[in-house]
């Protein structure tokens, strides 16, 4: 595969005012020389007639070159910057497909081959596809620390204690007619404690990273005719949900994608939480119920209709997961008493009375949920599996009954954390990374 020379639109698909198409691999040079008449100096832009290689002019654009191994592939690797129109890009592609040695790249090929050649590690193949598909400020943060070799750096770490504890291992049992300094195995089982800690600590994260990947559950519960419906319309901007003075309108989920500070939210819509009056009711209900059990995060609707009287079912779904929300604030007397920490913010999804505060209070409750400024924070379910495997041969290595079986279950602890970034023969677990990436990355 590495022998033969790649192409593809590396830009986005459809009208653009410049579309980037890239070159890798050893005919990378020739290709470019044919196309533009000559290769240009190494990381400098050189404007040139681009032909189809028979003397048809196909457009003007940039040319740049970058040699072997100063490049994104580590390859010869050439980029064409040319108009975004599709009969230009088209016209640019087919010329390329008909240049000796040259075929199409296949989705995620050029960062395959970054990682094949030492360019990048699994999870900066991941972070930069994550960095592609990121639509808030927070999930861009996030994909670039990856990408930026943060979670790489913690775990070639980790995994540099457990190659060192097991050559001590392996000198206990290479020399052991020798002269062995004492305590040197019960050093190694004392580090293994400390790095299963850390282990641990990173794991129990609550699945920040994946969230914030995926999106932050944000469930709208309450009773029938709160007015939920209208608080979620009034937070997307937009009727989203029909709105009914009829109680008992809403009888699915409805949902909604908001930035919400600069992180990716998903707004739930439910049913209101009474006793269904016909079957379609009560599957709505039990659908609500199940949506705020398995939220990151509640709006708690009251009614403002009707307050201060609460109904059980709803002070049951109020926990330190929630954030109480008396709608209809425009009902409500004048100059109420001044908000604590324990009372509902009041809002009317009516008149917009309120809810600055509220957009105010879910960013700051998201934030401090989901922020992962403070470490590198785990963003698949790969990377937590690879961990546990990992810490289930530390802890079988903490009582391991010899230092041969010691030894063994620190190679097997070593070889979970390599799969994570790649360092051991991860053959099997390229195709399924590589497979999701566009065609151009």
């Amino acid at each position: 595969m590495a022998e033969q020379t790649i192409f593809a639109l590396a830009s986005g698909r459809g009208r653009a005012g410049v579309a980037v198409v890239r070159v890798s691999g050893p005919d990378a040079g020739a290709a470019v020389t044919r196309l533009a008449g000559r290769l240009p100096a190494p990381r400098r832009a050189s404007l040139s007639t681009i032909t189809d290689g028979t003397g048809e002019i196909l457009d003007e654009g940039l040319v740049l070159w970058f040699p072997a191994p100063a490049s994104f592939t580590g390859e010869e690797v050439a980029e064409l910057h040319v108009h975004g129109g599709r009969a230009v890009v088209d016209a640019v592609l087919e010329a390329l497909g008909r240049c000796p040695g040259l075929r199409p790249a296949e989705p995620g090929e050029f960062s395959r081959r970054a990682f094949a050649n030492g360019k990048i590690d699994l999870t900066a193949a991941e972070g930069l596809a994550d960095l592609v598909e990121a639509e808030t400020a927070a999930q861009r943060r996030q994909a670039l620390r990856q990408m930026q070799g943060g979670l790489a750096r913690l775990y070639d770490g980790w995994r540099s204690r457990l190659v060192g504890a097991l050559a001590h291992v392996e000198a206990i049992i290479d020399f052991a007619d020798e002269d062995i300094p004492l305590g040197l195995e019960a050093g190694v089982h004392e580090a293994l404690l400390l790095l299963a800690a850390e282990i641990v600590a990173h794991l129990d994260d609550g699945r920040r990273g994946e969230r914030l990947r995926n999106g932050v559950e944000v469930a709208i519960v309450g009773p029938p005719n709160a007015g939920k419906s209208s608080l979620l319309n009034a937070l997307a901007g937009r009727a989203a949900a029909i709105v009914s003075p009829h109680p008992g309108t809403t009888r699915d989920v409805i949902e909604v994608a908001l930035d919400v500070g600069g992180y990716p939210v998903v707004l739930a819509d439910t049913a209101g939480v009474r006793e269904g009056r016909d079957e379609i009711e009560c599957e709505g209900v039990a659908r609500a119920l199940q949506r705020a059990e398995a939220a990151d995060l509640r709006l708690v609707v009251l009614d403002g209709a009707r307050w201060p009287a609460i109904d059980p079912a709803t002070v049951a779904l109020a926990d330190g997961d929630s954030l109480l929300v008396l709608n209809k604030a425009d009902l409500l007397p004048p100059a109420p008493a001044p908000d604590d920490g324990d009372a509902p913010l009041r809002v009317s999804a009516l008149t917009g009375e309120g809810m600055p505060r509220l957009v105010v209070a879910l960013e700051e409750a998201v934030a401090t949920r989901f922020d992962t400024a403070a470490a590198p924070a785990l963003t698949r379910l790969r990377h937590r599996a690879a961990l546990e495997a990992c810490l289930d041969a530390i802890r079988h290595a903490e009582v391991a009954p010899s230092v041969e079986l010691l030894a063994e279950d620190l190679r097997a602890a070593a070889t979970g954390l390599g799969r994570i970034t790649g360092r051991i023969d991860v053959e099997q677990v390229l195709d399924v990374i590589f497979r999701d990436f566009c065609i151009g990355k």
